[in-house]
């Protein structure tokens, strides 16, 4: 028999239901942008590719930005887009990059141990960082993935300056060094959190935006 003092089932969610979040749609706008990065990285249009990857850092970012904004957020809709966030994180800074490099050394099989340990670093880093989160609540403990979007879209500006076959060395040495950081024990601050920070993300993707962009002209 049922008691008076039992409480009704809460009813689980539907899956989408947390798609009209509005710092989801950001995290999802981002995916768009990588999903874009890895297009034109496989077809070889380098810096078309480039755009894709700071974009999806900007709309990283603005996710956190619109979730601190936003009130009235229940603690499920916080878990669905951390997680959601974070997922997102290991296609953005650790797939593209990895197809990035495979499609530049011209898919040759030996280029699959680099991209294999750099996406290994990856969700090593997130399953870290997902554990046990900032240290001393305030500092990351490893470099942040979306610090290897945006060194590397800079690192890409040597490409119009060197030969081929000395920057395909220099993007391996690159998402190697930066897998390497990804887990090392260096504590690095929240930079998607500080105004300043984002101001100046948002000049600097503008700003790469427009070089890549006349880059393609």
């Amino acid at each position: 028999m049922t008691t008076t003092n039992e409480k009704p089932q809460e009813l689980q969610p539907t899956i989408l239901s947390h798609v009209k979040d509005l710092p989801n749609l950001c995290s999802l706008a981002g995916l768009a942008c990588t999903i874009l990065a890895i297009y034109f990285s496989i077809k070889g249009i380098y810096y078309a590719a480039m755009i894709g990857i700071i974009w999806a850092v900007a709309f990283d970012w603005a996710d956190g930005l619109v979730a601190r904004k936003m009130k009235g957020r229940t603690g499920n809709d916080r878990t669905f887009g951390g997680q959601l966030d974070s997922l997102i994180d290991i296609v953005s800074y650790g797939v593209s990059p990895a197809i990035l490099l495979l499609s530049y050394g011209k898919f040759e099989p030996l280029f699959l141990i680099a991209a294999f340990i750099m996406v290994a670093a990856s969700a090593i880093r997130l399953s870290y960082f997902n554990t046990f989160g900032l240290a001393g609540g305030t500092k990351y403990t490893g470099l942040a993935l979306d610090n290897n979007g945006i060194l590397l879209v800079f690192i890409f500006l040597s490409e119009s300056f060197v030969s081929e076959a000395t920057f395909l060395v220099i993007l391996t040495i690159s998402g190697l060094g930066l897998a390497a950081l990804n887990i090392s024990q260096i504590k690095t601050p929240k930079l998607s959190g500080n105004p300043v920070s984002v101001y100046m993300l948002a000049i600097y993707t503008l700003a790469i935006t427009g070089i890549y962009g006349w880059k393609l002209l």
